[in-house]
């Protein structure tokens, strides 16, 4: 036989399948070994064409090893591929509903690097490439990333903390507003929390990793197939427990690892370092109470200058206006501001404006202070779905202005992707425009171009000012139009569950209605900002949430609203 052949054989599939490598070398040693020995002379003797029938027997073992193995390669394949393919038939049968839960779009993203990964590497190392993996490189830009895969993580541990949602909910697939989908599996919540693990996040690795173990438990004992070992995820909850602070539950983690596997290494350092903080521990506290003194008026222990420190840094980092952010998000009746009903009102309006006299604008006052005002069908369906489809091939990160460069960055606060279209692109944008222009009786000539905006899985936008302050100099410099006066917001969509609109310092709430818009002003009329405005777009629990604004501008203003006749108006 050919060395170079056998050499090229031999390389090309040590590389690419170890197991082929050493059925086909057998195959290979024994053709050698037996075309070696009669060196072509088998016809003289019969007893060599015996040795033939025999070496031939070897080689059909070993041709049927191999065979047996690419069947088996294949059925491996197959029963991935009908996964998959189960998979993809649930999200297209309804893909709005689909992707709005998160999980879903969770394990959407998931299955681009893990399952089709694997896949790949499978029909990769049979040969040279095939057909699939040569078209499937055209669709790899289209594909998610190790980036979306954390962004995707980090979203549903935003909707965890902002909506308080257990962990076995999530898991289970069981989010308000939501039809449940399929629940994740231990390896799916191990992932999770080895994530968050890695992003020094120990409180959610906890929670997560837990998790795992308690479905890994319940897996095992229903005999289903598991890419996880026991001592792996103790090994994990071990360390995030300590970190977290929990001593003992550190110190059982470890005793469990080393009773599963009493050699290994980390396990037994580790359970040296626990005990000896556990002792410390313990001596600190024993210490602290022989020399600490009691408060009179309250029986208790009194805290040491140190401990009043400590707790004055923790409250004065407490952030609490996250805190009513999120209990603004979840609707809590604690947060939401009572407005006199008395301020609020429901009516058409025309304005005397002739474009609104057949049509007049439906109006709602919904806080007072600042003025919310609602109106409802403002947009109709046919425009909503131009300006999406318009949109839609544009989309790119939505940025925030760096109040200092006055430059356009990223932020982790804000997670969506958002398209500018120009009043000159279209007559539907112009007429959009134009009824804005009818509704607020303010001059849009100067109001910058309508942005379209679509949120992600968790998508949100933290509390924020739509004005310049006085120490952002270079905000709206090159527009030369003067600070943002006002704000139009459209919803292009209902949102099954979150995704709200709440203004943090006056405890108000906006929830997304498909059509409607709400208008503020940002700044009072002598030009100052009102820093009642702040406000944050909520996190999307469930759906699909799409809204579009006009930021309006003082340039073009100065007689349709007048300055006030005092510094403070």
């Amino acid at each position: 036989m050919c060395v170079l052949c056998v050499v090229d054989i031999e390389l090309r599939l040590f590389l690419r399948k170890p197991w082929i490598y050493t059925i086909m070398w057998k195959i290979l040693l024994l053709l050698s070994l037996t075309l070696y020995k009669v060196k072509g002379e088998v016809f003289t003797a019969l007893v060599d064409l015996e040795n033939v029938i025999y070496t031939e027997g070897n080689l059909l073992g070993a041709l049927d090893e191999y065979i047996q193995q690419e069947e088996e390669r294949l059925e491996k394949v197959k029963s991935k591929a009908e996964i998959l393919r189960r998979m993809n038939r649930d999200a297209i049968s309804d893909t709005e509903h689909y992707l709005g839960h998160p999980v879903n779009a969770f394990l959407l993203v998931k299955r681009f690097l893990w399952e089709w990964v694997d896949l790949e590497n499978w029909i990769k190392y049979d040969g040279p490439k095939t057909a699939y993996l040569r078209n499937s490189t055209h669709f790899k830009e289209h594909t998610p990333g190790q980036d979306d895969l954390k962004g995707a993580t980090a979203a549903l541990l935003r909707l965890q903390d902002t909506y308080k949602l257990k962990t076995t909910k999530i898991a289970s697939g069981e989010i308000e507003g939501t039809r449940t989908t399929a629940s994740l599996t231990a390896l799916e919540c191990f992932e999770l929390g080895r994530v968050a693990y890695n992003q020094g996040d120990q409180y959610h690795a906890r929670l997560w990793i837990t998790e795992a173990y308690q479905r890994y438990m319940n897996e095992s004992k229903l005999g289903k197939v598991l890419d996880l070992d026991e001592p792996l995820l103790l090994d994990y909850l071990a360390y995030s427990s300590f970190k977290q602070g929990y001593l003992d539950d550190a110190i059982a983690y470890t005793d469990k690892l080393l009773s599963l596997d009493p050699n290994h290494e980390r396990a037994k350092n580790n359970k040296a370092y626990f005990m000896n903080e556990l002792q410390e521990k313990e001596l600190e506290e024993k210490t602290r109470g022989d020399l600490a003194e009691f408060d009179e008026e309250t029986g208790e222990v009194a805290k040491t200058p140190e401990e009043l420190e400590k707790e004055k840094e923790e409250q004065a980092y407490s952030y609490p206006e996250r805190k009513q952010y999120e209990a603004l998000c979840r609707g809590d009746p604690g947060a939401l501001k009572k407005v006199d009903h008395k301020i609020l009102l429901c009516k058409y309006q025309h304005y005397n404006h002739p474009f609104l006299y057949l049509q007049p604008a439906k109006e709602e006052v919904i806080f007072d202070d600042p003025r919310l005002v609602f109106y409802r069908e403002i947009l109709n369906d046919r425009e909503i779905e131009f300006v999406k489809r318009l949109a839609s091939p544009r989309l790119q990160r939505a940025t925030i202005q760096n109040a200092i460069t006055g430059n356009l960055e990223f932020a982790d606060y804000r997670i969506s992707k958002s398209a500018w279209l120009r009043q000159e692109e279209d007559t539907r944008i112009r007429h959009i425009r134009r009824r804005v222009q009818a509704y607020t009786g303010l001059d849009l000539d100067t109001a910058e171009d309508l942005q379209v905006v679509n949120y992600g899985i968790g998508g949100h936008y933290e509390p924020h000012f739509d004005f310049a302050r006085a120490d952002e100099k270079s905000a709206f410099e090159s527009l030369g139009t003067g600070n943002r006066i006002a704000t139009a917001l459209f919803y292009m969509s209902d949102v099954e569950a979150g995704g709200a609109t709440v203004f943090t310092k006056v405890g108000a709430r906006v929830l997304p209605t498909k059509g409607s818009a709400v208008f503020w002003y940002n700044l009072f009329k002598n030009g100052q900002g009102n820093y009642d405005t702040r406000h944050a777009a909520c996190p999307v629990l469930a759906g699909s949430k799409w809204v579009a604004n006009i930021w309006i501008h003082e340039m073009g203003q100065e007689f349709r609203r007048k300055c006030g006749l005092s510094a403070s108006e």
